[in-house]
């Protein structure tokens, strides 16, 4: 005599096995046809650029016709003598630095401030924050330089007005100060993404788990510390991952800002190379030797990224 489930497992339909070969193929036709632009684009604008950096490294070329004056490894002997590379080089990992160790902690603190529901006006804080990010990089370096303008920047007459300095500062034209002034600005204006990433992060932590301490009687530190922060820390090594790789390639607020001055004090590895090989006082540029330094860089960031692995797989095994 059968049982209940042997009938209701015999009366269950069987499962369709996925077609394969030309008939799955046709299925998904549409589906094809829809990533043909994105695999096009991305073939055009990351795939090829970055073998034909790899080719143009071993030539000395100034980017007119096809390359063919074949140098082998000259070029990278010559990236890795320059004391001026690694000096840029130092300020783009300032740059990391400065992210990691000031807007990462400070963007966490304020996304746990901001994912309270009892935080009035919350959307206004972000949308506040998160205006820099989608603001122009062209745009916030002009009002940056007229803001810090030693001749009259509203920021020197605040300073002088108050007492807090006897004369004007030039943030922007001083060796010893441009860097900290650009390092700030950078923070500032990747502030709102970074936030987005740990409230995104914020939302995955299961409101039981939160409510069960709460019940146990776990304060708000102790329910960060051994309910919030675990749960968030897988997605906090990919968002630490994101910070590090965006801070290391900035490019666009150097070369807005100061162009890697004065006397290269702000001068970073993306600026580096756009001087070599795009540079117009430069009697000709040296698109060879400018891919060499990309590739040298790419490297030298897989590197420094591959040393973060361990450190990562501990802190997520913990």
């Amino acid at each position: 005599m059968t049982t209940t489930i042997e009938r209701v497992v015999r009366k269950a339909p069987v499962p369709e096995r996925p077609r394969r070969g030309r008939g799955a193929f046709r299925r998904h036709l549409w589906s094809y046809v829809f990533l043909i632009p994105l695999v096009l684009l991305f073939g055009g604008f990351t795939v090829w650029p970055m073998i034909a950096s790899w080719w143009y490294a071993f030539f000395d070329w100034d980017g007119v016709g096809s390359p063919a004056d074949w140098v082998g490894l000259a070029n990278f002997r010559e990236v890795l003598a320059s004391d001026a590379f690694w000096r840029a080089f130092w300020h783009s990992f300032v740059f990391s630095l400065a992210a990691i160790f000031v807007e990462l902690p400070l963007a966490l603190v304020l996304a746990i401030l901001l994912n309270n529901s009892w935080l009035r006006f919350r959307n206004l804080y972000r949308l506040v924050l998160f205006l820099p990010v989608v603001a122009t990089t062209a745009v916030i370096g002009i009002v940056i330089a007229i803001l810090l303008d030693p001749a009259g920047g509203l920021v020197n007459r605040i300073l002088l007005d108050s007492g807090l300095i006897d004369q004007p500062v030039n943030f922007l034209g001083s060796t010893s100060i441009a860097l900290p002034t650009l390092l700030s600005i950078d923070v500032w204006k990747g502030f709102g993404i970074t936030l987005i990433y740990w409230l995104a992060a914020l939302q995955t932590v299961p409101k039981d788990l939160q409510e069960a301490a709460a019940i146990d009687g776990a304060g708000f530190w102790r329910s960060l510390r051994f309910v919030t922060l675990p749960v968030v820390m897988p997605i906090a090594i990919v968002i630490l991952l994101l910070v590090f790789q965006r801070s290391l390639n900035t490019f666009d607020l150097v070369r807005a800002v100061t162009e890697g001055g004065p006397d290269y004090a702000t001068d970073v590895v993306p600026t580096y190379i756009y001087r070599y090989a795009f540079d117009p006082s430069l009697q000709a540029p040296r698109y060879g030797f400018a891919s060499a330094a990309g590739v040298v860089f790419g490297l030298l960031t897989l590197v420094v990224t591959l040393l973060q692995a361990p450190f990562m797989r501990r802190r997520v095994g913990s």
